[in-house]
């Protein structure tokens, strides 16, 4: 079997892994800023951290969570993190925000969002852009829970900008991926959306307490809606659930259901089959964010590209031809 080779930490590194493994935050998060790093040097000693690490990763509960603007994401993830450490657990939130067009950095501030849950010393929540990356999932957000695994915290949860085609990214990279809903708000055609339903492991309908009536007209269509399409798992049955974040009711009901689901499919062998396929794809992502790299920095693709972008633009040359040339200098 290939296993990474090891590579001697300098003593500033070799400190970062020490605290991360003992659990300590602040090590924790310099980390985490070493892993987001453009820089190159960071990205090498990024990856050496990282390797030092893997061994001490793969034990918490991955949970995605995922829903449009406005749904409740952040008051329901503070009271599931609250509900959470009441059970004697570590949590940690890793919220992707949406990037600021001007200075790439995070504009929605999710600590502010959940300041119950950020003042908790049992709990660490990291913002991070999403720097324009595929889906509104940040790049280095895998390298991040990892992180977060080897420091010791039970369950990491990945919130989503909720847009594009974030719920698939992060339901790529988490052991359960739940989709919150709201009641009357077009829960028919909610309903239809099958490239997001299909990949939904519990959904959720929020703010029920608003009106108790129309959460059970949703819960009622999307089970039906659910019925029309073929489960994801041989194993499990999307559930529906209805809840009031703001009010703490149902959380407990959540969490139980996301352990039944852990169990049915850790049985099974699925859950660890889920993970390796996961990994994989990882990989894959990696190879094609590698050569798409490798691509634009090449010398004589980075001479032509301005002028043949603009020659396909004005109708010069057809984008197949454009491309293949482009991709030609590759083999030079």
């Amino acid at each position: 079997m290939l296993s990474p080779t090891s590579h001697p930490l300098d003593p500033t590194d070799q400190a970062l892994v020490d605290g991360v493994l003992a659990g300590q935050l602040r090590p924790l998060a310099k980390t985490i800023t070493l892993i987001e790093s453009q820089r190159e040097d960071h990205k090498e000693r990024a990856r050496h951290v990282l390797e030092a690490l893997l061994p001490s990763t793969g034990g918490a509960m991955r949970v995605g969570i995922s829903g449009v603007p406005g749904v409740g994401k952040s008051t329901f993830i503070e009271a599931l993190g609250l509900y959470l450490i009441e059970q004697g657990l570590r949590v940690a939130v890793l919220a992707v925000d949406p990037s600021s067009s001007v200075t790439g950095g995070s504009i929605l501030g999710d600590k502010t969002r959940m300041e119950l849950l950020s003042q908790n010393t049992a709990a660490f929540i990291r913002p991070s852009p999403s720097a324009c990356s595929l889906g509104g999932v940040a790049e280095k957000t895998r390298e991040t829970m990892l992180v977060c695994e080897a420091a010791g915290f039970d369950v990491i949860i990945v919130e989503t900008v909720g847009v594009g085609q974030s719920e698939t990214a992060v339901a790529g990279m988490t052991d359960i991926f739940c989709l919150l809903q709201l009641p009357n708000a077009g829960d028919d055609l909610q309903a239809i959306k099958k490239g997001i339903m299909e990949i939904a492991d519990l959904i959720v309908i929020n703010k029920a307490d608003i009106d108790p009536a129309a959460a059970m007209r949703a819960k009622s269509q999307i089970k039906t809606a659910l019925h029309m399409l073929r489960p994801a798992s041989p194993n499990w049955t999307v559930p529906v659930l209805t809840l009031s974040a703001l009010r703490k009711e149902g959380v407990a009901e959540f969490w139980t259901t996301v352990m039944d689901y852990r169990k049915a499919l850790t049985a099974t062998g699925e859950l660890d089959a889920k993970r390796r396929h996961q990994a994989l794809a990882w990989m894959w992502d990696m190879i094609d964010s590698g050569l798409r790299s490798r691509f634009r920095s090449h010398p004589r693709v980075k001479e032509e590209l301005p002028a043949l972008a603009r020659a396909v633009e004005e109708g010069g040359t057809t984008p197949s031809l454009a491309a293949l040339r482009l991709l030609g200098h590759l083999q030079s």
